[in-house]
C-alpha cells in the first residue's frame, strides 16, 4: 500500500534537500573527559567551548546563535549565555535527551542559510561522574522533570531495564544471542585503546564481557554505558565561510529527527526504532545510502543499540544485525569502522553523548584522528538517541569529495 505524503512534508523535504552541503562544521574540541574532578558542568562546558570556537579559528565575540540542554535544567541555555559572554541572535535549548545534539544541526543549518546568525555554537558538558551531585541525585532530578507515570510507580533500573527489554525481545524474535552483544562492547575497546582520550582502554574478551556482573538481564555491566565526566562543543558556520577559516570543512549533508514514543512500554515494536525514518529521511536528504559511508558513529548507550541501529539505518535487515556483528565486524579492520573512538561503551559517556559523535566524525573526516584515523574517510553517518530508544537523529556528514 502506498502512502501519500501531505503538500506541506514534500514541500519541507525539498527545502532540507536545498540545504545540503550549505554549511558546515568548522570547529570541534572535548574537554575534561574520563575523570574532572573539581569541575561543574558550566565549567567544563565553557573549556569545550572556548576550545571548539578556537579551533575554528575565530573569537566568543563571532558567537551569534547557540544550541545547548541540559538533563538537570530546563533554562539551560540562559546561564551558559552569560558564562560565555555572548549575545545570541539564534537560540535553541530543545531537550530530546542524548540526541539532541544531532538534532540541533537542522534548525542551525536553516538560521544559518536564513542570515539570522553567522556562526552556530552546539554544546555540552556534564560532570556525571566527579559532581557533587550523585547518580541517585540525577535519576531523582529526571523523574521530576520527566515524570512517566506507566512506570516509574514500578521503580525500573532505568534505563538499562528498558534497553534490556529491547535486547531480550530481539533475542527471542531472532536469535541474538549474548555473544553477539559482546561483540560490540569488545569492538568499542578494540577502538578504545587507540585513542588516548578513551577513559577504559584495558584489553576486553567476550568471555569478560558474558562474566562480568549482571545489571539487568540479558545486559551486565560491559554491556552498558560509561558513566564519565565530559564536554564537548562544535561550531557551524555557512560553507563559503567555513571554506576560509583554520579548518577543514566538515559538510552537513543530511539531517533529521524522528520520535515515535517516550517510554519504552509505549513502543509499538521493542525492535525497531523511529531511527527507520530519521536515517531514510537524512540520507535522501544527503542523496547517499548507508553503502555510501566510509564509517558509522552510532550511539552505543547499550551494546543493543549498536544493533538496533545498524538494522534501522539500513546497514543490514532487521533481525541480522548480530550476525553482522560477528567475528570482529565493527572493530578496527572490519567491514564497518563503528564508533572509532570507542563510544560511549568504552570513551566517554557524560550522561547525554550525541555531541561527541559528531566530534569523533569530524576528527576522522579531517584525518586528525591519530592511530584510529580511517584510510577512507570522506563520509560518515552519525546518529544519537534520546530517553528509552525514544528520539532518534541522524545526520550524514562528509567532506568536499562528497559534496
Amino acid at each position: 500500500m502506498s502512502v501519500s505524503l501531505p503538500s506541506s512534508s514534500l514541500d519541507a523535504a525539498a527545502v532540507n534537500r536545498a540545504l545540503r552541503g550549505k554549511v558546515a562544521i568548522a570547529g570541534a574540541a572535548t574537554y575534561g573527559c574520563g575523570e574532572a574532578p573539581g569541575m561543574d558542568d558550566m565549567t567544563l562546558l565553557v573549556r569545550a567551548a572556548h576550545a571548539a570556537v578556537a579551533d575554528a579559528g575565530l573569537t566568543m565575540q563571532d558567537i551569534d546563535g547557540l544550541a545547548t540542554c541540559s538533563v538537570t535544567a530546563s533554562m539551560w541555555a540562559m546561564p551558559v549565555i552569560e558564562h560565555l559572554g555572548i549575545n545570541p541572535s539564534y537560540i535553541d535549548g530543545t531537550m530530546l535527551g542524548g540526541s539532541s545534539f544531532v538534532a540541533h544541526l537542522l534548525p542551525a543549518m536553516r538560521a544559518l542559510e536564513a542570515g539570522q546568525c553567522k556562526a552556530v555554537l552546539i554544546c555540552y558538558g556534564s560532570a556525571q561522574r566527579s559532581g557533587s551531585a550523585g547518580r541517585k541525585d540525577i535519576v531523582a532530578a529526571r523523574r521530576t522533570m520527566d515524570p512517566q507515570p506507566y512506570e516509574h510507580p514500578y521503580e525500573p533500573l532505568l534505563p538499562a531495564s528498558a534497553y534490556a527489554l529491547a535486547a531480550q525481545r530481539h533475542m527471542h524474535q531472532y536469535g541474538t544471542t549474548r555473544e553477539q552483544l559482546a561483540e560490540v562492547a569488545v569492538a568499542a575497546r578494540a577502538w578504545a585503546q587507540l585513542n588516548p582520550e578513551a577513559f577504559m582502554r584495558d584489553p576486553l574478551t567476550i568471555d569478560d564481557v558474558l562474566k562480568a556482573r549482571m545489571v539487568s538481564s540479558p545486559l551486565g555491566v560491559r554491556d552498558c554505558c560509561l558513566v564519565t565526566d565530559g564536554a564537548g562543543a562544535i561550531v557551524l558556520t555557512r560553507a563559503d565561510r567555513a571554506r576560509d577559516l583554520a579548518q577543514p570543512p566538515v559538510y552537513i549533508l543530511g539531517n533529521a529527527t524522528a520520535c515515535w514514543n517516550r517510554q519504552i512500554s509505549c513502543m509499538p515494536d521493542l525492535t525497531v526504532t523511529s531511527a527507520t525514518q530519521s536515517g531514510r529521511q537524512a540520507f535522501a536528504m544527503a542523496g547517499l545510502t548507508p553503502a555510501d559511508m566510509d564509517m558509522a558513529q552510532l550511539y552505543d548507550a547499550f551494546t543493543i543499540n549498536t544493533i538496533l541501529f545498524l538494522e534501522d539505518l539500513g546497514f543490514c535487515r532487521k533481525g541480522e544485525g548480530g550476525s553482522f556483528v560477528q567475528g570482529g565486524a565493527i572493530a578496527p579492520g572490519g567491514r564497518l569502522a563503528v564508533n572509532t573512538n570507542g563510544g560511549g561503551l568504552s570513551c566517554v559517556h557524560p550522561g547525554m553523548y550525541g555531541v561527541f559523535l559528531l566530534i569523533e566524525a569530524v576528527r576522522q573526516l579531517r584525518g586528525q584522528a591519530g592511530l584510529r584515523q580511517l584510510e577512507r574517510h570522506r563520509t560518515a553517518v552519525v546518529h544519537g538517541n534520546g530517553g528509552t530508544l525514544s528520539s532518534q537523529a541522524t545526520a550524514v556528514l562528509g567532506t568536499a569529495q562528497a559534496l
